[in-house]
């Protein structure tokens, strides 16, 4: 690391642990976490600061409602801006806009933290950290300069448009369509599924100016409360309740033709960019949903009696149990490698967020399955958090790109070799 980004991670250190004695005054200590599992394996003294920082933001300030969010099926809008104060709304967009200037590494690390707190919440906290660096990142300077300090803040929240009714893991077919007229483009057409639909106040959108396929394919970004930019119903989901989910519907909706990101035809290539980094993102999420069950059902089965004696002690539930850590631990090593590979842009960065994603979504949520189910009865009870963790991450294994894509990604790419 250069010496201005040494720097540049000491300030934000020091920065981030001054404000966290602020939420750290009225907290009661995390529990402890066994060794064998303990997520800071392998981290420098810097990211175990923010690390700690994340779990005891998740504990004290997510955690105690992550019920109620699901239950109401509320936005929490307030804590989410708390968690920019720490860094949160721009983990790896640049400092000269408001960003924290970390790695992909660090931000993974931070969102399996947060997700111990609430999934759901951390979940679109990652959708819109990843708008934020697609706009730092292919947006010109007046346009880094107009959105992404109010992004890093979360004085406005961003979504992601990319999906479709008729458009989900074929992108490349998307038929919204963007006129250019003067110095607008005519916008038509929608968006299904967007995290954050209604409530956001920036929409990252994926459109077709040109022909077909994904060279034909723009990015515009369209500002809340454009005419002719409208949402549809809020959708009721197993999960994730703590953000709304909503069609996002354009008619003839007139975008400043300033507000293209990168250039005309551009659109995919940023939409799959952005995603690489989301497929790290949210399987960080389920790592950090896998790791709350696992100590939840180490717990219960410390406490749980049957048969006259603790559940911890039938071999069983033992083998089960560390089952359940090995593949968890296998999962996170795999997220930090693909993390690491997409920070140092290797050749291999699409494939491992591919395999990271496949991986850890699929054996996290087994991991949280299981934990419900060794909690018997109590597991399927809303008063007990694994079930939400189940439901939460059950979505993980078909956004920012199904599981089945994932594994066409990985296995043409070996097949295509020579």
């Amino acid at each position: 690391m250069a010496a201005g980004g040494v720097l540049r991670v000491a300030r934000l250190t020091a920065n981030i642990c001054r404000r966290h004695r602020f939420f750290a005054g009225r907290s009661a200590q995390r529990r402890g976490v066994a060794s064998c599992i303990d997520p800071s394996h392998g981290l420098t003294d810097e990211q175990k600061e923010f690390q700690k920082v994340a779990f005891d933001f998740a504990a004290n300030e997510m955690a105690p409602h992550m019920a109620e969010w699901d239950q109401k099926e509320m936005f929490p809008v307030e804590t989410m801006r708390k968690a920019a104060q720490l860094g949160f709304g721009g983990i790896y967009v640049q400092p000269d806009v408001g960003g924290s200037g970390l790695s992909r590494l660090d931000t993974s690390v931070i969102f399996e933290a947060l997700s111990t707190g609430c999934v759901s919440t951390t979940a679109y906290i990652s959708i819109h950290n990843m708008c934020a660096w697609m706009i730092d990142s292919f947006g010109n300077e007046e346009q880094r300069q107009t959105f992404c300090p109010q992004l890093c803040s979360m004085e406005k929240f961003a979504s992601y448009c990319l999906t479709e009714p008729g458009s989900g893991s074929d992108a490349a077919s998307l038929l919204t369509s963007a006129q250019r007229q003067g110095d607008h483009y005519i916008l038509n057409g929608s968006k299904a599924f967007i995290s954050g639909g209604g409530e956001s106040d920036i929409y990252v959108v994926m459109c077709r100016t040109g022909a077909k396929g994904p060279k034909g394919i723009s990015c515009l970004l369209v500002e809340k409360g454009t005419p002719g930019l409208s949402f549809g119903k809020k959708e009721q989901k197993v999960g994730w309740n703590s953000q709304p989910t909503r069609a996002v519907i354009f008619e003839d909706c007139a975008v400043p033709a300033s507000n293209l990101l990168g250039v005309e035809g551009q659109g995919f290539t940023i939409a799959m960019k952005g995603l690489n980094g989301g497929r790290i993102n949210i399987a960080s999420c389920s790592l950090g949903a896998a790791h709350a069950s696992i100590q939840l059902t180490r717990d219960h089965l410390l406490v749980r009696k049957q048969f006259g004696e603790t559940l911890s002690n039938n071999q069983f539930l033992q083998f089960k149990l560390a089952e359940m850590a090995t593949d968890l631990v296998a999962s996170r090593l795999l997220v930090r490698q693909a993390a690491v590979a997409l920070q140092e842009e290797r050749a291999d960065a699409v494939q491992l967020c591919s395999m990271a994603k496949l991986f850890a979504t699929d054996h996290c949520f087994n991991i949280c399955n299981q934990a419900l189910q060794m909690h018997g009865g109590y597991g399927y009870l809303k008063d007990y958090a694994v079930q939400q963790f189940v439901r939460d991450i059950r979505v993980h294994q078909i956004l920012e790109g199904t599981n089945e894509v994932m594994r066409m990604i990985i296995s043409r790419s070996l097949l295509t070799e020579t």
